[in-house]
């Protein structure tokens, strides 16, 4: 090979390399651009976000939306709803969807093919075609504006019991086999053998669960008739006023506020579930 082949390689290669470090910029603006929208609109007054041209960064910062948004909607309340509405459907999900996948998984039992077909199936049964029969079953059990008619229908979930069972079915057998040759039942072999090699399964599943429920608006709206039992998302909708008008700023107030929690969320267990994918089988 001549010295000028060797010259230009590594001019190829840098030219590559700076073609893709732009494209991974551009692409990262624009995911982010919506987000700088909500932010900026959120600190802008009235007379800014109604104004043609419109402009991104604010000219003059304000708290005015937040404390218009605490104001016109039980703010708190609202907060406080989703938490324990996307919170309880988190944590009940994660604990029956398991334990149907580790039967599912681990266990021969007769009509687990069936089952599992069955489970599959649902899947492609679409969320509204079931919606009506749920709300009717909710209002017979009285449960229409309580915490128990926003959890219990989402306690269990297909995609959930799939997910962990694929999961589930990668772990070695020896170790399910090696408990039991030391005298552990199922549920101790499920408790400390399963669980604690599942704990990356289990942290995409929940933050997928949290996520999913945390911003349904469709959910609340339908089983929800009270303000004071409104999530975040349902009672954004309350903002609409007459003619269709929407306060944008207070809307984007309200918008940057729910998005908090999900990114404080994401930052608290992002180490642990990265540590978890790299000893999963070691424990």
């Amino acid at each position: 090979m001549t010295a000028t082949g060797f010259l230009r390689r590594p001019r190829r290669v840098h030219a590559a390399s700076v073609m893709l470090v732009i494209g991974m910029l551009l692409a990262a603006a624009a995911a982010l651009l919506p987000i700088a929208i909500i932010v900026f609109t959120a600190f802008k007054p009235i007379a800014e976000v109604n104004a043609y041209p419109p402009t991104l960064v604010p000219g003059q910062w304000t708290l005015e939306n937040f404390s218009r948004i605490f104001d016109e909607l039980p703010f708190a309340r609202l907060i406080l709803n989703s938490i324990v509405f996307a919170g309880g459907v988190t944590l009940f999900a994660l604990a029956f969807d398991s334990l149907a996948a580790y039967a599912l998984a681990r266990i021969d039992f007769r009509g687990s093919r069936v089952l599992l077909i069955a489970i599959i199936a649902s899947l492609m049964i679409p969320f509204q075609a079931t919606l009506i029969p749920i709300y009717q079953l909710v209002a017979d059990l009285g449960w229409v504006n309580t915490f128990a008619g926003l959890i219990a229908p989402r306690a269990a979930d297909a995609f959930g019991i799939f997910f962990l069972r694929q999961f589930f079915l990668s772990l070695p057998r020896d170790l399910d086999n090696a408990a039991r040759i030391d005298g552990a039942s199922e549920f101790r072999i499920f408790r400390s053998v399963i669980l604690p090699n599942a704990v990356p399964a289990l942290l995409t599943l929940g933050i997928f669960t949290f996520v999913n429920n945390w911003n349904d608006l469709l959910w609340p709206l339908v089983f929800t008739t009270d303000a004071e039992m409104g999530t975040i998302t349902s009672g954004l909708t309350l903002l609409t006023g007459p003619g269709g008008i929407i306060p944008q700023g207070v809307m984007m107030a309200g918008s940057l506020i729910a998005v908090l929690p999900l990114a404080v969320m994401f930052l608290m267990i992002q180490r642990r579930f990265i540590e978890s994918v790299a000893t999963t089988g070691m424990k």
